[in-house]
């Protein structure tokens, strides 16, 4: 099954045959080998999703008939979560208790939309009030159509729920394209819907790289919306493309978010809430709080008690007990660490600690967790997303410094700060351009609220009734509502 594709309700093999590897990044060893899916498989599958969405009835039926599969699709994926987070350590390298975490996380994301795709039903109108009482007007919220999504490497199954749950209850049918480094949950997923009686072309699941299979989605002319997670320039690449045929567009893209410490702040947690905003996921995650800025009467002291903290990590196989920081996804994104670390060096920063391979890793793409000090506000290691378990740390004197560093960047996806005083966190708060802010603490994420940024760093919301609403189209429907002839030309 792992290598085919899951097209129309159907496991089929690429129509070229093409196929991938998958590596373990903790072992460098191939577990597996899937499907590369080309153009043809793409059209294969957008036309079999549009037959879905306009002719076999996907869309009308009620919020409440499309929920009883997200529900049943959530339960699924409980009932395997074990077997699943494992998979993901397998193919991501993240530590278990995280990838467990992530998996609850996706199917309690099923759960959130089918009560929202219930919700629907109890809102199908809103009346509007006209200043003309010879008509009456209502708005309805009709699905998108056929949506194309393409996710990233660093939350596999959970990335591929926060898309395809909302589309679903949306009344939309789906297009998936998993990361080629990491489909192998994407298609549990399809497992899991095919065994949940998902109709045949509701869910479309296609492996293969993002340059051929990815470039197909976006070019075709059957899918109607795009929403993608990733990196800025391809996104922008897609936005690009999404113009020619005026698709709609939702984008999350990269971010390089500043945590603001002030001086009464509690050291011990201001260090916990840093290395939980950088070292998670081994640092791959897009709103990663990587700029710290520190008050400088208490910047000694919090660098000091960070470094320690940091060089203590225990750093491992995902699948072994107690690891907390597992090898990064890939070859590539481990020389492109390292190279960021090389030239932050080069640039005049200095490296508090890690910045090397651990001893006894011979194999695996392992990365000690990193401080970086003194980094010049202009250098890459300050103002590019490095997208690793590294840190930079530079102190502040007041306030509108703070802000002013923590602003100063074209990404606006998160912020965070520190301060027992809750007058200043929510004034800094409020000051902060990004999407997402956190006070007193940095990373945690609901599915109950909207997720996205400014700037360079996306465009739409994820998550919550924001996420709903990315695939939904609201129509006027205006009535002449009196037996009274217009009148205009005929008199």
């Amino acid at each position: 099954m792992q290598s085919e594709l899951y097209i129309d309700g159907k496991w089929m093999k690429p129509v070229k045959g093409g196929t991938c590897t998958v590596t373990n990044p903790a072992t460098e060893e191939v577990i597996q080998t899937i499907g590369a899916a080309t153009a043809e498989d793409v059209d294969i599958a957008v036309k079999a999703a549009r037959r879905a969405f306009d002719k076999d009835g996907w869309p009308k039926l009620t919020g409440a008939q499309r929920a009883k599969y997200l529900r049943a699709i959530a339960e699924g994926i409980r009932a395997r979560q074990s077997e699943i987070a494992r998979l993901e350590v397998l193919d991501n390298g993240k530590p278990f208790p995280e990838a467990d975490w992530d998996i609850s996380d996706a199917a309690g994301c099923f759960d959130y939309y089918a009560g929202l795709a219930e919700q629907l039903d109890n809102n199908p109108e809103e009346t509007i009030l006209l200043p003309d009482d010879r008509f009456t007007s209502k708005a309805v919220k009709e699905p998108v159509g056929v949506a194309g999504a393409i996710i990233p490497w660093n939350y596999p199954l959970l990335m591929a729920a926060w898309k395809v749950a909302p589309a679903l209850a949306a009344g939309c049918t789906v297009v998936l394209k998993p990361a080629e480094l990491t489909s192998l949950t994407a298609l549990e997923l399809a497992a899991v819907a095919d065994e949940a009686g998902l109709p045949a072309g509701v869910l479309n699941i296609l492996t293969g790289s993002g340059s051929v299979a990815g470039q197909a989605i976006i070019d075709h002319k059957g899918v109607d919306k795009l929403a993608f997670t990733g990196s800025g320039p391809v996104g922008s690449k897609i936005m690009a493309a999404a113009a020619r045929d005026i698709k709609r567009v939702s984008l999350e893209l990269g971010g390089k978010s500043p945590f603001v410490v002030f001086e009464d702040a509690d050291i011990d947690e201001a260090v916990e809430w840093i290395m939980f905003g950088i070292f998670w996921n081994q640092g791959q995650v897009c709103s990663a709080t990587s700029r710290v800025l520190v008050q400088e009467t208490i910047y000694e002291r919090l660098l000091a008690r960070l470094v320690e903290k940091t060089s203590k990590i225990k750093i491992g196989n995902g699948l072994d007990e107690g690891v907390l920081l597992g090898p990064l996804v890939s070859k590539r994104q481990h020389e492109q660490v390292v190279a960021a670390i090389e030239a932050a060096r080069k640039a005049g920063a200095t490296v508090a600690c890690g910045g090397q391979r651990p001893e006894g890793f011979e194999k695996g793409y392992y990365l000690q967790p990193t401080v970086l000090t003194d980094v010049p506000l202009d250098s890459d290691a300050w103002v590019e997303e490095i997208f690793g378990p590294v840190v930079c740390v530079k102190p502040f004197k007041t306030e509108e410094e703070a802000i002013e560093l923590a602003n100063d960047s074209r990404f606006g996806l998160a912020a965070a700060v520190m301060s027992k005083d809750d007058i200043r966190a929510e004034r800094v708060a409020a000051a902060f351009r990004a999407g997402i802010v956190w006070i007193n603490c940095s990373q945690p994420t609901f599915t109950e609220a909207p997720w996205g940024g400014y700037k360079e760093s996306g465009i739409g919301r994820e998550l919550g009734r924001w996420g709903l609403e990315n695939y939904l189209e609201t129509k006027q429907i205006t009535k002449y509502a009196t037996d009274k002839p217009w009148g205009w030309y005929i008199k």
